[in-house]
């Protein structure tokens, strides 16, 4: 059995993927934001989820989150399924804290980040680009950068099993009652890959679509537009992958 963070776990595809591993037998390490959300995992962590806190806006709590997993035992695989739809908090969430963490965390073999098929109207530009999130994000863009980033550690990273995952609109908060996709399709390729020895698990650099692999925006996979994204963010969080 694997251990396994799963990060924005208190509910939506990341409560339901942490419940699902948990009861695989996995040894799952959830995350929410604050203690109050928290406190809505009481549940998991009965059945013997441990538990992180912290919010992945503030850069010294990403910081603190990787500090306290690296002392503790080493993590297999990290789901990063943590994201937002608007506001001030894309960027920062959607692709700085996976970053950050990417960056921090010593040991995962296998890496998961939550993509979007928003991830296609997304512009493979970084100028002008608002990391701290003091004003709004794109969407579309933090969905590509960190589609992009999965692409790029399993190309950095040979001995990790990378890949993005495009888990559907599905009925979640952030998706909407009337959203048209299968709420259990929608978390079950994330768990897959994070847990799985099938041959087609075991693979890196995919973009994958109820464990179908299709073929991203084009720029995810130009090994320039790679670096440069790489290289702005080890610059703007002073930490290089």
């Amino acid at each position: 059995m694997s251990r396994i963070l799963v990060t924005g776990s208190a509910d939506g595809l990341g409560r339901a993927a942490a419940d699902s591993l948990l009861s695989a037998g996995h040894d799952v390490v959830v995350h929410a934001r604050n203690r109050e959300r928290a406190a809505g995992l009481g549940a998991l962590v009965d059945h013997g989820a441990h538990l992180v806190v912290g919010d992945f806006t503030e850069r010294d709590a990403v910081r603190r989150i990787a500090a306290g997993l690296n002392d503790a035992e080493p993590l297999d695989a990290v789901i990063h399924n943590a994201g937002v739809w608007s506001g001030p908090a894309v960027m920062p969430v959607n692709i700085v804290a996976p970053y950050l963490l990417t960056a921090l965390l010593r040991g995962p073999r296998r890496l998961v980040y939550l993509s979007s098929s928003s991830h296609f109207g997304g512009r493979p530009s970084l100028d002008g680009v608002d990391w701290r999130g003091e004003g709004a994000g794109s969407y579309a863009d933090s969905k590509l950068f960190v589609t992009t980033l999965a692409a790029a550690v399993a190309r950095l990273r040979p001995g990790v099993l990378s890949n993005a995952v495009d888990p559907g609109w599905v009925p979640t908060k952030m998706g909407g009652p009337g959203a048209p996709d299968d709420l259990e399709l929608g978390h079950q390729t994330q768990e897959w890959l994070a847990s799985s020895d099938e041959p087609e698990a075991l693979t890196t650099g995919g973009y994958w679509y109820h464990r179908q692999r299709l073929q991203p925006h084009r720029a995810v996979h130009d090994e320039g537009f790679q670096d440069r994204l790489l290289k702005a963010l080890a610059e703007e969080t002073g930490t290089a992958l």
